[in-house]
């Protein structure tokens, strides 16, 4: 480690200034930032009792000034994270060996990718960062843990994570990217006529169910709504029998602390809600997360999750929609197959070897299935890259 660097351990991300982590993460950033993090551990969706226990590491300089941070937790299950290793687990038991507890950088619950490795840029960054690094190496082999994950990092710190000896894995996610088009009815003059009167019908399904649906930034959102719309979100958790680590308070603390930088689109039914979106956004994206519905009302998931996003990144001059994990049939609403990283320590040398010759496989099939995936993108053939000619087709 640098002499001139010293890290320490924070408890939680509360227990760490403010202005640190104004200073070091993207402004505006909707999850890293002084707020989201400390608020889902204060209400326990990222604490002890749920499996979650916060060692977030902290850089400072010799004058005490905090020059990195990197959120990490040791975690005892593999819920939230978004690195499905579960058969990773599997091979540890099988081998008589402990995969949990293991060390998590990570998000909670958030599959978004972004930076993890949090330093200002500058000459010391890159001693910053890999002092960082090696506390978190070192606290695998003093914590006797199995392993040290970081879940979606920046391409920049996948890149530095690589060169000191992490293993890297492979996902695809889907996300919508604004090429231009203007506004939603020139989004679908994108598509190929099969695929816009799929899309049209959908969105007129929901137009007929005399269904009401608003567009709500957190601010907008008073704290006596959240029991209504969380009880949406928890029960959709029931029947799929997922925990829903989110309370209503934790929503409306959230809520009001994030303002604007929380979206949610909210169908009614006479004046009753029946169904919500919640999504997060910063500057250039818009991050679908939770949903919740009750009855079924046909393309509503669609309208809800996907098109209000597209719309509304539309109005809002978003780059980026990207509504959550997995889902192929996001393909054919213009998702794009995406590949996202993450990166991986193992203590053990054999089991090291061992997913090694794993991840080689997996990325190569996992090359294979974006390429099939993107050949199924609504988008028309007779367009060019970019190109938004519009249609006279139905």
């Amino acid at each position: 480690m640098p002499s001139c660097i010293s890290i320490s351990t924070a408890p939680s991300a509360g227990a760490i200034p403010r202005e640190a982590w104004d200073r070091l993460c993207p402004a505006g950033h909707p999850f890293l930032n002084a707020d989201f993090l400390a608020i889902i551990e204060r209400h326990g969706a990222a604490a002890r009792e749920w499996g979650w226990t916060a060692r977030h590491l902290v850089a400072s300089a010799q004058d005490g000034t905090i020059v990195g941070l990197l959120p990490l937790y040791v975690k005892t299950h593999s819920h939230g994270d978004f690195i499905y290793d579960w058969s990773w687990a599997a091979a540890y038991r099988q081998l008589g060996r402990e995969y949990y507890p293991k060390l998590m950088s990570c998000l909670p619950h958030t599959p978004a990718a972004g930076p993890r490795l949090l330093v200002a840029e500058g000459p010391q960054a890159a001693n910053i960062r890999q002092a960082l690094i090696e506390r978190a190496q070192a606290l695998v082999a003093a914590l006797g843990v199995s392993s040290w994950h970081v879940a979606l990092p920046a391409e920049a710190d996948s890149d530095e994570l690589l060169r000191q000896g992490l293993l890297i894995s492979h996902d695809v996610q889907f996300h919508w990217l604004d090429s231009g088009c203007g506004d939603f009815d020139g989004y679908l003059a994108t598509f190929s006529a099969a695929k816009r009167r799929k899309v049209r019908a959908e969105r007129r399904r929901v137009q007929e169910s005399g269904l009401s649906i608003e567009t709500r930034h957190g601010d907008q959102i008073d704290a006596v709504e959240w029991p209504s719309l969380h009880a949406l979100y928890a029960d959709t958790f029931d029947r799929f029998n997922n925990h829903a680590v989110f309370s209503a308070a934790c929503f409306a603390d959230l809520a009001a602390t994030l303002g604007r930088r929380m979206v949610a689109f909210i169908a009614r039914e006479r004046g009753v809600p029946v169904a919500v979106a919640l999504c997060f956004r910063c500057d250039e994206a818009l991050y679908g997360r939770y949903w919740g519905c009750r009855g079924n009302y046909h393309s509503l998931h669609f309208e809800l999750c996907f098109y209000q996003g597209i719309a509304y990144c539309l109005r809002q001059g978003l780059q980026r929609f990207e509504p959550g994990a997995g889902g192929e049939h996001k393909v054919s609403r213009g998702f794009t197959p995406t590949v996202v990283h993450s990166a991986h320590w193992i203590a053990d040398p054999g089991m090291r070897e061992l997913l090694a010759r794993h991840l080689a496989l997996q990325g190569e099939a996992l090359a294979d299935y974006r390429q099939q995936a993107a050949e199924h993108l609504p988008f028309r053939r007779d367009l060019a890259p970019g190109s938004l000619a519009p249609s006279s087709e139905p």
